[in-house]
């Protein structure tokens, strides 16, 4: 049996099989799917051709019935259907049944292969921003919750084994620094994002005196991506990118969940988790299981893992645009809602977090100031390795010293009393900024494209 679709008919197998689960998927794209279709369609109005390809008055036609697309969207009545097969198609025929030869016209010198391309940059743009937001709430309340606990004495620890004097302010500040880092590497795949593929067709250009930088200035990006093959070539490559740097922001909340979990644990009792973050068993009475921060760490492998897929599907795809790609949507756009649900849940279990200074302070030994010891006989001025050796000979009858001289004695910068919680605390603040002005101009631009002023 053959369906009839936009572009033509197509065996019903072949395209319930094509078409996957896009019709799902590209209900989060229809923003931008409306946002591209702005902008392309008042840059046609502009192009000095005779007869005009549309006309100022289409184009405001055009623009009145996306706001009522995206109004649909948002109330659940915009569908797109298997005919459809994804959003591209399931708006144009929309604006064919409500404009006729108009929403015909709306595609000219466009391919789906720049539309898809555009739609998740234009996604992945607010995305990033968004992620970048819930990672500082993250890294502020670790900074809260280790400048609360700056004095708190910690056993540090290597290959898990009590090693040096250390605090919970170092512990709590270390995580909120990395995350930092990741939004290092979320702003490069933001960068390598803010490119605009629009025009590129099917990668090879059109015969039509287009204006490609228009629609990239509509459409808030810094530049359009110049060369038309490379626009399509970039896409999966820019998705695997920022699937890393989502994975490396999951890598961290997997380690603090690790973390979490292990000192919370009885046998530690450093932490206590908030009684809501915490399930019971169906058979014994007394668990509270982490299975939130359990799940933090499956999760942040499954993204990793995407990461990995979106590069692997692209490995072998040769030049121009092959089906491949639309395999790499699903774990790009799960990628990101995985991360962000992570780093909100943690936000909140960080919020709840209490430590436990008797139990910090049970888990220091003689052995944890074999280090300091060493350093306090080269003050004296033994060399090192004599120290070392001398404190080694001598472990089983070192004896307890206070874990709060130790940490008194650290105060060089980054040291357990060296941190600089206001320089910390002025790159978190960089850091939401930054993603408060990302929101802001995508909305601005949406808005300007939408609502524009008459002609």
């Amino acid at each position: 049996m053959r369906r009839r679709t936009t572009v033509g008919e197509v065996d019903a197998e072949v395209l319930a099989y094509t078409a996957g689960r896009d019709r799902i998927l590209d209900l989060a794209l229809v923003e931008a799917e409306c946002m591209g279709t702005a902008a392309h369609a008042t840059m046609l109005a502009r192009v000095p051709v005779e007869p005009p390809l549309l006309t100022p008055t289409a184009v405001q036609r055009v623009i009145a019935e996306l706001r009522k697309i995206l109004a649909d969207s948002a109330a659940g009545r915009f569908a797109i259907t298997l005919a459809d097969q994804d959003v591209h198609l399931a708006v144009e025929r929309r604006l064919t049944e409500k404009l006729g030869e108009l929403g015909r016209r709306v595609h000219a010198c466009r391919s789906r292969n720049d539309q898809i391309a555009l739609d998740l940059r234009l996604f992945a743009r607010v995305r990033l921003a968004e992620t970048t937001a819930a990672a500082a709430d993250l890294a502020r309340a670790l900074i809260a919750f280790g400048r609360w606990h700056r004095r708190t004495p910690m056993a540090g620890r290597t290959h898990m084994q009590p090693a040096m004097p250390s605090s919970v302010g170092l512990w709590a500040s270390a995580w909120a620094e990395g995350l930092l880092d990741d939004w290092i590497l979320l702003q490069a795949a933001y960068d390598l994002n803010d490119q605009c593929p629009l025009g590129s067709a099917a990668g090879y250009g059109v015969p039509v005196p287009i204006d490609r930088p228009l629609t990239s200035a509509l459409l808030g990006f810094s530049r359009p991506v110049h060369n038309v093959l490379h626009a399509s070539h970039a896409r999966g490559k820019v998705e695997s990118a920022i699937l890393s740097a989502l994975g490396q922001v999951m890598l961290t909340l997997s380690r603090l969940a690790q973390d979490l979990i292990l000192f919370s644990m009885p046998e530690f009792a450093y932490f206590r988790l908030p009684a809501e973050f915490t399930t019971g068993s169906s058979i014994m009475p007394q668990k509270r299981n982490p299975d939130v921060l359990e799940l933090v760490r499956a999760k942040a492998a499954k993204v990793l893992a995407q990461a990995g897929l979106a590069a692997e599907i692209l490995r072998a795809a040769p030049s121009g645009y092959n089906r491949d790609l639309q395999e790499i949507k699903e774990p790009f756009l799960e990628g990101f809602e995985v991360t962000i649900s992570s780093l909100r849940i943690l936000t909140a279990l960080v919020k709840g977090l209490e430590a436990d200074p008797e139990a910090l302070r049970r888990g220091f030994r003689p052995e944890v100031f074999a280090t300091d010891r060493a350093l306090e006989l080269v003050a004296t001025g033994i060399p090192f390795r004599d120290a070392y050796h001398q404190v080694k000979a001598q472990l089983d009858r070192l004896v307890d010293q206070s874990p709060d001289q130790a940490l008194a004695a650290k105060r060089h910068l980054g040291a357990p009393m060296g941190l600089d919680w206001a320089a910390l605390a002025a790159r978190v603040r960089q850091a939401a900024t930054w993603a408060q002005r990302v929101c802001a101009r995508h909305r601005a631009c949406r808005d300007r494209l939408l609502n524009p002023e008459p002609a």
